[in-house]
Order: structure tokens, then sequence, then C-alpha cells
């Protein structure tokens, strides 16, 4: 069985995929999984690369780029999902690479993850890919299924050479552990709500003019809010050597 499920997803395009145990997830920040899935026995991730435009120095290109995966990553992991309950008559949920509202998704990719023997945490706390390094995104499918899982990795691949926590401007990985989300934020999200919501109290306390000239201002906050979160940092993405191969 977990054969044909790995091949079923890697002929889909997937470019790694990992198995764990439920018992094996271990995030110190998101509830255990059997408090919403109590039959959830084994949990199924998958490892997409990026392509080289996230590299771009330009950040809306590289941000297309990440765009452009996401929408491939939904899409498998419905396809996938009904895969498993049309072939095995799984119970699923699925837990696909998104923005999750409140900050905290209700798993932690990078956990399931690491669980799944699909990398290892370095000095920025992202994961670090065996041939990808940082430039991966996941995605998961918890299921009721007992599937074998994989070994976890044990070689640590950061060296702790630091330049992530030195090019970052926002200084949110001064902390050893630790994102400061919010140092992040405003810096990697400079037309978040919260942006949004400044630019228009000062829109409100201006005077005709002033509004006039701030039309060409307006429209960044009008794009995140209408369409999607926009990051315009990656520097602990793209700047990261570990496992660089691609």
């Amino acid at each position: 069985m977990k054969e044909q499920i790995r091949n079923y997803i890697k002929s889909r395009g997937v470019d790694d995929v990992g198995f764990a145990s439920v018992s094996e997830y271990l995030s110190p920040n998101t509830p255990k999984i059997e408090s919403f899935f109590p039959r959830a026995k084994s949990i199924i991730v998958m490892a997409y690369k990026e392509l080289t435009t996230c590299e771009s120095s330009d950040p809306q290109l590289a941000m297309n780029g990440r765009l452009d995966k996401k929408e491939v990553m939904r899409s498998d992991a419905y396809k996938i999902c009904h895969y498993l309950e049309e072939e095995f008559n799984a119970k699923i949920l699925s837990i696909p690479e998104s923005f999750p509202r409140g900050g905290t998704s209700a798993v932690s990719l990078r956990h399931a993850a690491v669980a799944a023997g699909l990398g290892t945490f370095g000095r920025h706390n992202l994961v670090i890919h065996p041939k990808f390094g940082t430039r991966v995104t996941f995605t998961a499918i918890v299921t009721n299924l007992e599937i074998e899982p994989d070994d976890k990795i044990e070689n640590r691949f950061c060296n702790d050479c630091n330049i992530c926590v030195k090019s970052c401007p926002a200084k949110a990985l001064d902390e050893e552990g630790k994102t400061d989300v919010r140092k992040c934020m405003t810096v990697s999200q400079p037309f978040s709500f919260v942006s949004y919501l400044s630019f228009l109290d000062k829109y409100v306390e201006a005077s005709k003019e002033e509004r006039q000239a701030m039309t060409m201002e307006f429209f960044p906050y009008y794009q995140a809010t209408a369409y999607t979160t926009q990051y315009y940092c990656f520097n602990c993405l793209k700047l990261c050597p570990a496992c660089r191969s691609i």
C-alpha cells in the first residue's frame, strides 16, 4: 500500500513524499492531531521544490512563482485525497499549504515534514530538504490508514553560518529557535491589512489634494487585500546555502 500511494503521488509530479506516524508529529504550538481527527494514524507529506522564477530579484515576480505553485499544490491535495478515498476507503483530512487565519494552522507543515523524514530544521527555523534545501514548500494529508513511517533524517544540514540571521532586515531571527512573526511581517508584508489600516487613517485625515497624491499608493494595498497575501522578502529562503543543489 505504501509504495502504491508513493508511486501515485510521484506520478502527479510531486518532487518528494514522506510518511509519518501521527504519534511522531511533535509541534509545540499546534494541537494534537487526535484532538480534531481521533482516528488519525498517518501523515503523508508532499514536497514541492521552488522554480527558479522564485529566485527573481523582483519580489512581485518571485511571489508570482510561489502563487503558481500554490495552485498546483491545492489541486494535487484534492486529487490525492480522492484517490485515497476511492482506492483504500480511507478517511482523510487535507492540510494544504496556505496562509492560515490567525497566523497558526491546525497542523504545522514544517514539523510534519521533519517527522516524515523530509528534512531537518535550520537556524532560520525553516526545514532544509536534503536535495532542495530551503527552496521547498510542503502540503500534507492526514489519514486513518496505518502506513509504515519513513525514517527521520538524523543529519543536521544547517552549519550555523548565520547568513539568515545577518540578512534578515527585520531582525526577526535574533533569538535562536524563534521567529518573531510581528517583526518579520513588517518587512515581508509591507502591504498587509494592518499597514492598510494605517494608510486609511492617513487618507481620512488628508486634504483633497493630498488624497489625490495618495491614489497610486492605494493600489498595492488593494491588490494584497483583494487577491492574496503578498510577501516581499524571502531572504531566509533564497540566501540559505545548505543543500543548494538546484
